[in-house]
């Protein structure tokens, strides 16, 4: 079994000390080794039967760098530089015999581990450029910065460097002896339940927003919470910090209305039909699959 989630894994050198040389991005970007990964919309360049990313030349998107500064210097992907480029929704996808468009949150099985990692790291970049085109000090323009990896104010009195925001959220498999805890949004697939999740606040360790959530959502009180692993999450910029905890508590109320509903599961409730588990791309998937085979505590 991989060592790490789905969309993480180090297969990307981000040679971040490049970042900031300029002569050598502009070098790079021009080089016929580098390599393009198109995002158009949110979604990513795939060719759905090999079940691979199209990686493309500088010539397939020069007409869509509309200023050198808008790519997104990657890093070294095999060895290559790799750049990430923005392609408007309202333009024609491009290369349609290459391959298709497709969203990444049905891909992430389907392409190679290094691919979905590079792939999901242009696709939080891109948006995050569409979302942060303003200083949050003083209004003025905020402009591409070190590759595309930051951006500064254009306000010489104000100059403030933005950079990437990531959202840390934890994502937790809460077990009671031989039980599990697992709840559903009303939103989600008849019957699918899944692991208890929630945003870090401002203020909090990672092991009180365990315990703050589970409480919140079920009425469940939790005592150890043990780390399992983590994976970043582009839908749009979310970290998933994994855990286990033990539950102290086990009457279940559904105290802010967020899940529609919750209950606790045994081993054999998971292997039947009911309930439907989480998609195998997502951590939760990974938390209850680990306990279904080893219990609450140790490494995935």
């Amino acid at each position: 079994m991989q060592d790490h989630n789905v969309f993480a894994g180090a297969f990307v050198d981000r040679f971040g000390e490049r970042r900031k040389d300029p002569d050598w991005l502009a070098a790079a970007s021009r080089h016929a080794d580098s390599r393009f990964v198109p995002v158009w919309g949110e979604r990513c360049l795939v060719d759905p039967d090999a079940g691979h990313a199209i990686l493309l030349e500088r010539e397939d998107v020069d007409e869509f760098i509309r200023d050198p500064d808008d790519l997104v210097f990657l890093g070294l992907f095999r060895d290559q530089p790799a750049f990430a480029v923005a392609i408007e929704r309202e333009d024609e996808p491009p290369h349609p015999d290459r391959g298709e468009f497709r969203d990444l949150r049905f891909l992430g099985t389907v392409l190679p581990p290094d691919e979905a990692n590079l792939v999901a790291h242009a696709r939080a970049m891109v948006i995050w450029h569409r979302t942060q085109l303003f200083c949050g000090i003083c209004g003025s323009k905020a402009l591409p910065d070190a590759g595309g990896n930051a951006r500064r104010c254009a306000n010489p009195d104000c100059g403030r460097v933005l950079f990437p925001r990531v959202d840390p959220a934890i994502i937790v498999l809460v077990s009671d002896g031989d039980r599990c805890l697992l709840g559903r949004q009303a939103s989600w697939p008849e019957a699918r339940y899944s692991t208890i999740a929630g945003f870090v606040e401002p203020g909090e360790s990672l092991e009180d927003a365990v315990r703050r959530e589970v409480y919140e959502e079920t009425n469940v009180h939790v005592g150890q919470v043990h780390y399992h692993s983590s994976q970043p999450w582009p839908f749009p910029s979310s970290l998933m910090l994994g855990f286990h905890a033990e539950a102290i508590s086990s009457d279940i109320v559904l105290n802010d209305a967020e899940l529609e509903d919750a209950r606790w599961f045994t081993r054999e409730d998971l292997k039947s039909d009911f309930p439907k588990l989480p998609f195998r791309i997502s951590i939760a998937r990974r938390l209850v699959d680990h306990w279904i085979r080893h219990g609450t505590n140790g490494g995935g």
